[in-house]
């Protein structure tokens, strides 16, 4: 009663829980819903309304109330594939770090070395310091790597008597050091890029950043803001007391020019007048009244107002742009900050700024910046600080560049133990930092990186020598993230995007239909099924089963913040097939429980407790599938793998114990049950196949498939992605059907060779595959081929279609996979297979306590990836879908292996049973035996799967496809390979070995 007890408590508090989570989203939906309602078509009204809302509470839960972007932030994560948007992997070279640490040396063992290395990285999987070192050593044992790198920036790190491991060392720690600095960087521009649910992590391979920025549609923006270096600059300030007399003349000047706007829109009617008001406002005041009339009335102060109606209309500057004023004086305080917006409100005030009348009433050496993060005493994080910053040189430059910081780091006062941050300068920065402080005694500088103050610390004194302390109420993370900081301003290497995909949004909502098509047809259908075939109330109750597993599976996806990609989707689909499994495996061991003459009650306990061994072995193997996935996969892959693994878990608590209770329920209450209807009662009783004797004719079967897949494999090939070959590739919508000669010949005049162009999905749609500057990493490259491509191709989509339109509604994704990516990748997946390969028979081996299990396991499964393999090498090009070999075909692979293995593990799990039950028996009997035995459940579970598959793949979509069709090929081979290979071989193996025992 304790466990049962313990069940119903864990149940409770998961609906609890995954109510919790899901009810973000459906808050998010509705409002999304009345801002579509709201703008009628007009995206940039949608975008307005939903601005506006983002820092209102849109949901009380009495303990805690939400804004829209909070709640925003905890809905269910949607996969670039499913909304549109753009996914990168950025390198940070840190051959182009170890150059700048050595001052860009000319000594010839140095430039050798960076060289070799560069061949050894080619087929090497160690860093580059490492096969940097090692190169250095090979060319001259002797020479020493202290003389080189004995710079004035790594003055202390590294003598001139350091040995070559010391100094390998330093290298290291200052290489991951500008990494992680550059990773810090571009988190914050992603944070200001105003992207929901952005991604952002280092990835294994040192230097690579994996970035995803869901629902952009500006894809050169996103490139040169993630490929910019970094801009740390210092710059003197105004106080806020010299600028408060300025904004309150700002704020007359937009009264008065918003009050003639007023006027103009009073004598519209009257043309005359009209004209006559017309003519009498200076160039100047026409401009900022056209300015004015771009500004949204929604956007004025409208979650961020400071004042009531009448002063906002009075001061409206003021109404969005908190005047930094002492609450008890009255009086502005001393500050570089002039004032604070909410976030939703800093357009208004840059707008307003702008204003060429308003311009002119400041100083001509004024400028404004904002603050890069929110106000840390607001508890709402939505507002920001507005800095006054003083441009003195006639350049505009700043009087002082982050190049000259040689160190910087977070520490604690020796006397108040607060946070603080160090920082040192080379001689020529410390002059120039020593006169700047010492003319800004009792002022702020302010700490700038790509145009936003990250810091404005006040000057107590002139500072010589270049050694400063920046004090203040720093928190230890604060104190760090400054100090990384200072120290990106001399990061001598640019991150290079090495890896691209783009989705547009009108594939992304089309995945989505397909997907939730696929899903609801999927789930009615196995659904319909159990019912059929267990009864009605049996069914219903793996129904009741399933429902709470879809919502438990979306509950723990939002939660965890996780995204869900199509082939997301995919997984839950699958979960929803082999989920099914280990009801069918209880009720099928219930129905022999019954059939032995027990009573019901014995017969469910029964067929629980025997049905354990075979559910846990079963889901384990798909278990160590999901998780070699989740840890290698990257992008949807792993989105795939999280679904995977989620339904696993979540469906083997339902159906173990949910299901359990519900019986209970019932029999407590004495209703009939019954596991089968009058059609499949007798179904797959007394079966009596003869598989071991009819082995020989499969062996042949099956080597005669083999043969033939290899013979493909080696004359035909397959047809490898830009995952693995690198390149770009591009998926082009037309309004009619095109000819792919005519595509691929347009292309070639631009590109000089012609692409490889396929029909992907309806024959009016392509896939364009090419290697065109591939090699390149300047940062125009990608806008250069981009233009080629619609330039190529703007004969056949019509001179009507601009390269705007082109990119927001004919190209509807594109990917970019650079070289060494590619061989990274490709090594990746051979591995992950392996590691998949060897756990299998690792843990078959650990289970079943005889090598042989193992080995008929791996058989079967070899069998089954290289039948898969040969059949789309003979299918490619025929099959009017792509079958392309990329990442996602190597998760299909992996999930069949699980899939594969499943099967085979429940009639192992079988003959271990009989082995113990029937001792006397021999081997071949109980062989024979466990396979009819278990012929029920293999039909019932591949049949359920097979149809969820099928109706993924009919409705799924075309970016999918292929991927389906692998998982519904490795269904089919891997039920036969279960049934006529993995067991005949550990018979052969274990007959054979009995006899050489004889």
């Amino acid at each position: 009663m304790q466990i049962k007890g313990a069940i119903r408590f864990l149940a409770s508090m998961m609906v609890v829980i995954c109510i919790y989570y899901l009810s973000f989203t459906w808050i998010t939906t509705g409002i999304n819903n009345d801002a579509k309602e709201y703008a009628q078509g007009n995206v940039d009204k949608k975008y307005e309304y939903l601005d506006s809302m983002s820092g209102i509470v849109v949901y009380n839960l009495g303990f805690r109330e939400y804004t829209f972007r909070e709640c925003q932030e905890r809905e269910i994560n949607l996969g670039l594939d499913l909304q549109g948007g753009m996914d990168v992997i950025l390198e940070i070279s840190v051959e182009d770090i170890i150059k700048a640490m050595a001052n860009n040396s000319k000594d010839s063992t140095f430039q050798q070395a960076i060289v070799r290395a560069k061949e050894y990285g080619k087929d090497s999987r160690d860093d580059f310091v490492t096969l940097f070192g090692r190169a250095f050593n090979e060319i001259d044992p002797n020479a020493k790597l202290a003389a080189i790198f004995n710079t004035i920036e790594l003055k202390g790190k590294i003598e001139f008597n350091s040995t070559n491991e010391e100094v390998l060392k330093v290298i290291r720690e200052e290489s991951k050091s500008a990494i992680d600095n550059s990773f810090n960087i571009l988190r914050s521009r992603i944070d200001r890029f105003g992207v929901v649910q952005p991604t952002i992590q280092q990835l294994d391979k040192e230097g690579r950043i994996m970035v995803a920025l869901p629902g952009v549609d500006d894809q050169d923006r996103v490139r040169d803001l993630l490929q910019g270096t970094a801009n740390l600059e210092f710059w003197e300030t105004y106080d806020n007391t010299e600028v408060y007399s300025y904004l309150l003349q700002a704020n007359e000047i937009i009264y008065g020019v918003e009050e003639a706007r007023k006027d103009l829109e009073r004598l519209e009617g009257e043309v005359e007048e009209v004209e006559t008001v017309k003519e009498t406002p200076t160039k100047e005041e026409g401009e900022d009244l056209a300015l004015l009339d771009q500004l949204d009335e929604t956007e004025k102060g409208d979650s961020a107002s400071v004042a009531d109606g009448q002063i906002a209309e009075r001061y409206p500057l003021f109404s969005v742009l908190r005047p930094s004023i002492n609450p008890q004086s009255g009086q502005p305080k001393e500050s570089s900050v002039v004032g604070m917006a909410h976030y939703s409100d800093t357009s208004v005030v840059n707008s307003y700024l702008k204003l060429k009348q308003v311009s002119t009433v400041f100083p001509r050496d004024m400028k404004f910046r904002w603050h890069v993060k929110p106000f840390k005493y607001d508890d709402s994080k939505s507002f920001y600080e507005l800095h006054a910053i003083k441009v003195t040189g006639r350049d505009g430059k700043a009087p002082l560049d982050g190049d000259v910081i040689t160190d910087a780091r977070s520490e604690f006062d020796q006397n108040s133990g607060a946070a603080e941050v160090s920082m040192s300068m080379n001689v020529e920065g410390a002059k120039i930092w020593a006169r700047l402080t010492k003319n800004n005694v009792g002022n702020s500088i302010a700490i700038i990186l790509d145009g936003y103050v990250y810091s404005a610390p006040r000057v107590s004194g002139e500072i010589p020598g270049g050694h400063s302390s920046i004090s203040g109420d720093f928190t230890v993370n604060e104190a760090k993230d400054l100090a990384n900081i200072l120290k990106s301003g001399k990061l001598p290497a640019p991150a290079r995007i090495i890896q691209e995909e783009i989705v547009g949004p009108s594939l992304g909502h089309e995945a989505i239909q397909s997907g939730l098509n696929s899903f609801l047809l999927a789930f009615l259908v196995v659904m319909a099924y159990m019912i059929f075939y267990y009864s009605r109330k049996a069914g219903l109750v793996a129904d009741i089963a399933l429902i709470v597993n879809m919502f438990f599976i979306m509950g723990v996806l939002a939660s965890l913040g996780a995204v869900l990609t199509l082939p997301g989707i995919a997984g839950i689909v699958l979960t929803i097939g082999m989920s099914v499994d280990a009801n069918v495996l209880i009720y099928e061991r219930i129905r022999e429980e019954l059939a032995a003459g027990k009573g019901i009650k014995l017969a469910v306990k029964d067929g629980y407790k025997n049905a354990y061994s075979a559910i846990i072995d079963a889901n384990v193997t798909t278990l160590l599938t999901a998780i070699i996935l989740n840890v290698f996969g990257t992008g949807p892959i792993k989105g795939f793998a999280t679904t995977l693994l989620i339904g696993i878990l979540t469906s083997l608590f339902t159906a173990i114990f949910l299901t359990r209770l519900i019986f209970e329920w019932y029999l407590k209450r004495n209703k009939e049950i019954t596991f089968s209807t009058k059609i499949t009662k007798k179904a797959f009783k007394n079966t009596n196949i003869k598989f071991l004797e009819k082995r020989k004719i499969f062996y042949v079967i099956s080597g005669v498939l083999v043969l033939i897949s290899l013979g493909s494999l080696f004359t035909r090939g397959l047809d490898p992605g830009v995952d693995f070959t690198g390149g770009r590739s591009y998926i082009v919508r037309f309004e009619e059907a095109v000819n792919t000669s005519d595509v691929a010949i347009s292309l070639e005049k631009e590109y000089g060779s012609a692409p490889e162009v396929k029909i992907f999905g309806d024959d009016n749609q392509v896939k364009i595959t090419t290697k065109y500057r591939i090699e390149e990493d300047a940062a125009e490259v990608d806008h250069d081929v981009e233009t080629k491509l619609y330039n190529g191709l703007k004969s056949i989509l019509g001179d009507d279609v601009s390269f705007e339109d082109f990119n927001a509604n004919h190209r509807m994704s594109s990917q970019k996979v650079g070289a060494t990516i590619a061989d990274d990748i490709l090594y990746k997946s051979l591995v992950v297979i392996v590691l998949a390969l060897i756990l299998m028979f690792v843990y078959i081996f650990f289970r079943f306590k005889n090598w042989q299990y193992g080995l008929g396991a791996i058989v079967a499964l070899m069998h089954d990836v290289l039948i898969i393999l040969g059949i789309f090498s003979l299918a490619q090009g025929i099959f009017p879908f792509s079958l392309e070999i990329d990442q996602a075909f190597i998760a299909a692979i992996l999930t069949v292996v699980g899939y594969s293995i499943n099967d085979t593990v429940v009639v192992f799990d079988r003959i271990r049973e009989y082995v113990t039950l029937y001792p006397k028996r021999d081997r071949h009997s109980i062989l024979n035996g466990a396979l009819n035995s278990t012929l029920s459940r293999t039909f019932s579970t591949s049949l359920s799967t097979f149809l969820v598959l099928l109706t993924i793949f009919i409705l799924g979509g075309e970016v999918i496809r292929g991927f389906v069709f692998a998982l519904l090929v490795g269904v089919v081979v891997g039920t036969y390979s279960s049934l006529f290979i993995a067991t005949p071989v550990v018979y052969d193996t274990v007959h054979k070995k009995g006899e050489e025992k004889k």
